[in-house]
C-alpha cells in the first residue's frame, strides 16, 4: 500500500516534539509550547532540545557565550552574499548558498545556530545599499539579530516578541524540512544537513506561507469589508493563507501563543488598528470556512499570526521565511543529533508503476510512438 507523502507513516522516535493535531497540543521536551514560548530564552530552548533539560544558570551562560563568540561569517561568505545582493537573489536562496559556506569557520552546531542570523540579516543590509553589521558579544541571540538588521539598540518589547516567535517554531515533528535534516543526517554531515533542510523549507506550503497570510489582510484593507472580500476568495475556490493545517485539526496552538505576543507588542507600539483588523478578518474567516467547507475543521495555523507579529517587529514580508529559519535551525540540529545516536540510512521503499518487457530499439529507427508498442502496462 502506498502513502501519499507519507501520511501515518511512523519514520523515527523521537524526544523532541509531540504533535497532537486532534487536541491542538504541541509539547516540547515535555513543556507545552504556551510555557516554553512566552517564558524562556532561545538559548534555553535550544539547550532543552539539544541536551533534554534547561539548563542551568551557569550552563546557560556558558552556551550564551559560546553562541556569540561564533557569530561572525567569513570574508568569503560576505563576498558570496555581495554577488547575490547584485544579482537580487531572493533571500532564501541566499541563505542557502551561503549557508554552504559555514565549514569554512567551522561545521559545529553552535557555530551554525550562531551564523544564520548574521547571514540572514547581513545579506537584507546589502540588498538594501547597507553594510553588514558586526555581531555584538554583549547581546543574547534575538537581541543580536534585531541589532544586525537595523543597527538600532534593541527594545526589550520587540526583543520579548521576537523571542517569544523563535521559540514557537523552533521543532514541530517531522515536518518537510525537519525530514529532509533527517535524510541528509543519515548519510551525511551536518552542514549539508541544514542546506537541504533549508532548500525544502523555502516552498510556500511550509516555511514561504506567512507572507500571503498578511497579503490577504491588507487587501481586506477595513474589518467592514471583511465577510464580502472572503465569500469572493471562497466563491472562487481560493484558500485563505493562514487557516487549515495537515496535522491539526483544531486550532493551532501556535496560533494562540502568537496572538497573544502580537497583542502584547502591537499594545505596547501604541497602535492597535492592524491587529484589531487582522483579528476581525480571522473571525469572519472561521465563520465562512465552516459555511463554505463544512467538517472540514479549518482553524487558524501558525503562518496567521506568525505574519502580524514579525510585521509588528518591522520586518519586510522576504524576510519572514529566513526568519523562521534562523529559529528551525536549532530543532533541524536537534533532530540530527537524534538520528546520530542510533542511526541507519533513511531509505523507503517505492512502487514501481512505469514500463516492463521493452525491447531495445536503434536511435536511427524509433519514432515518437515507439513506447506505445510495447507491453507496458504503464498508467
Amino acid at each position: 500500500m502506498v502513502s501519499s507523502g507519507l501520511d501515518g507513516i511512523v519514520a523515527a522516535t523521537t524526544r523532541l516534539s509531540r504533535v497532537d493535531g486532534d487536541r491542538g497540543e504541541l509539547v516540547i521536551a515535555g513543556y507545552a509550547i504556551e510555557q516554553l514560548a512566552e517564558y524562556a530564552t532561545f538559548e534555553e530552548t535550544t539547550w532543552l532540545l539539544w541536551h533534554g533539560d534547561l539548563p542551568s544558570v551557569a550552563q546557560l551562560d556558558t552556551f550564551a557565550a559560546q553562541l556569540a563568540a561564533e557569530r561572525d561569517i567569513s570574508a568569503a561568505t560576505i563576498r558570496l552574499l555581495r554577488d547575490c545582493a547584485d544579482r537580487q537573489i531572493e533571500p532564501m536562496d541566499a541563505l542557502r548558498i551561503a549557508a554552504g559556506t559555514l565549514s569554512l569557520m567551522s561545521d559545529d552546531a553552535p557555530g551554525i545556530v550562531a551564523r544564520l542570523p548574521t547571514i540572514v540579516a547581513g545579506y537584507w543590509r546589502l540588498q538594501r545599499g547597507l553594510e553588514p553589521l558586526a555581531p555584538r558579544p554583549d547581546l543574547r541571540h534575538a537581541a543580536n539579530f534585531l541589532y544586525l538588521l537595523d543597527g538600532e539598540p534593541p527594545n526589550p518589547e520587540r526583543v520579548k516578541a521576537l523571542e517569544t516567535y523563535l521559540n514557537t517554531v523552533v521543532d514541530h515533528g517531522l515536518n518537510a524540512s525537519t525530514f529532509t535534516a533527517r535524510v541528509i543526517t543519515s548519510t551525511g554531515d551536518l552542514v549539508s544537513a541544514v542546506v537541504g533542510a533549508l532548500g525544502a523549507l523555502k516552498g510556500p506550503l511550509h516555511g514561504g506561507a506567512p507572507g500571503p497570510a498578511l497579503d490577504m489582510v491588507f487587501e481586506i484593507a477595513d474589518a467592514s469589508r471583511a465577510e464580502a472580500a472572503l465569500r469572493r476568495k471562497l466563491a472562487a475556490g481560493e484558500k485563505l493563507m493562514g487557516f487549515g493545517h495537515r496535522v491539526y485539526k483544531v486550532r493551532d496552538p501556535r496560533a494562540d501563543v502568537l496572538a497573544r505576543a502580537a497583542q502584547r507588542l502591537f499594545t505596547r507600539a501604541g497602535d492597535m488598528s492592524l491587529y484589531a483588523l487582522a483579528r476581525a478578518v480571522e473571525t469572519q474567516a472561521l465563520r465562512l470556512l465552516e459555511e463554505y467547507k463544512p467538517g472540514r475543521k479549518l482553524q487558524t495555523n501558525v503562518e496567521f499570526y506568525t505574519a502580524l507579529l514579525l510585521h509588528g517587529l518591522g520586518f519586510d514580508v522576504p524576510l519572514f521565511t529566513p526568519t523562521f529559519a534562523v529559529s528551525r535551525v536549532s530543532g533541524w540540529i536537534a533532530h540530527a543529533f537524534e538520528q546520530r545516536q542510533a542511526n541507519r540510512i533513511i531509505r523507503p521503499e517505492s512502487e514501481y508503476i512505469g514500463p516492463i518487457d521493452r525491447t531495445w530499439v536503434p536511435a536511427v529507427n524509433r519514432s515518437s510512438g515507439d513506447w506505445l508498442t510495447a507491453d507496458s502496462g504503464a498508467r
